[in-house]
């Protein structure tokens, strides 16, 4: 990642409003998860929206797989990050060790959960290029997991193979990313959602394909330009509203060592990911290297929310906005 930074006054110009004279800015959040970017790979890539949105809050290394050698250490693969993202618990108590998603313990709350049982009339929404997200990881509309919680998706396309016909180089996935930034930007400006989550995979396609390579690096900076039209949706609601928005972009894990192409252990690499916010509350624990686990508290916070006494006891994480 380029970390040159904006000037002080055209963060000023960006900084999310503080209230009005009719009362405090009503908080929105989104988190956005880029599938398998390792952090020196964020790093070392030209990604103009993520210093944009970096240099008005703050960019940090931060890591996933709990514990390495511990209860909590969970593999660094796809689902079990997002699930410790959505949780802020690690694989041992979400019970999500794999992408198949067998058997999700939901007696760990969602944040989408957390949400909804503070204030049923928060709207929240999720952008999702793998169906899953919504059907088995949140177990929208099961009594178990806190039955429906999403009152706007866009989800499925992978599995329509008319519009979306499956090749081999992936340009599907890219396509369906185009499809699912689209969505979110225009629901955004138009609706702003209390909540949303989208989440993009061909960064992670790519690396598995070809590794570290020039095709991963043009991945990356097309994911910025995606999340570049999210940022600007955001910016016009803000522009147009009294609202004070939270963007909050991550990766669920980093890559092998020797490739690029694989993850799941446990090495250095694979564990370091990063984490991209606008917020300018940060805390001191953010430039502690923090957990996946840490957003769910993080967001909390921003919007207000009261997490149930019981839900909080469970949480593995820690707010880094104050």
């Amino acid at each position: 990642m380029n970390r040159t930074f904006l000037s002080v006054l055209a963060a000023c110009s960006l900084l999310v409003a503080c209230g009005t004279k009719n009362g405090p800015a009503a908080p929105k959040a989104v988190f956005i998860i880029v599938d398998g970017i390792a952090a020196d790979v964020i790093e070392s890539t030209p990604t103009p929206n993520l210093d944009n949105i970096a240099g008005i809050g703050g960019y940090a290394r931060a890591y996933v797989g709990g514990e390495a050698g511990g209860e909590s250490e969970s593999p660094t693969v796809s689902a079990v990050g997002y699930n410790s993202l959505l949780t802020g618990t690690w694989a041992n108590k979400h019970n999500v060790y794999d992408n198949d998603v067998d058997s999700p313990n939901y007696a760990y709350w969602d944040i989408f959960r957390i949400a909804k049982a503070h204030n049923p009339s928060l709207r929240t929404a999720i952008f999702s290029t793998w169906t899953d997200n919504r059907t088995k990881l949140l177990g929208d509309g099961l009594a178990e997991a806190g039955g429906s919680k999403l009152d706007y998706y866009a989800d499925g396309y992978e599995l329509d193979t008319a519009r979306f016909p499956h090749d081999d180089a992936g340009e599907y996935i890219r396509m369906i990313d185009e499809v699912v930034v689209a969505e979110a930007a225009q629901h955004i400006r138009e609706n702003g959602p209390d909540l949303s989550w989208v989440y993009l995979e061909h960064t992670d396609w790519i690396a598995h394909e070809v590794g570290d390579s020039s095709e991963q690096t043009l991945a990356v900076r097309g994911v910025d330009e995606q999340i570049g039209k999210i940022w600007a949706a955001i910016n016009a609601r803000q522009s147009a509203h009294d609202e004070d928005w939270l963007i909050v972009v991550t990766t669920d894990h980093g890559r092998d060592a020797e490739t690029g192409k694989d993850h799941g252990g446990q090495s250095e690499r694979e564990r370091t990911t990063w984490i991209v916010t606008n917020s300018n509350r940060l805390n001191a624990h953010f430039d502690e290297i923090p957990g996946i686990v840490d957003i769910l508290p993080s967001i909390a916070t921003h919007l207000n929310i009261s997490i149930p006494a019981p839900v909080q006891a469970q949480l593995d994480g820690q707010s880094f906005i104050d």
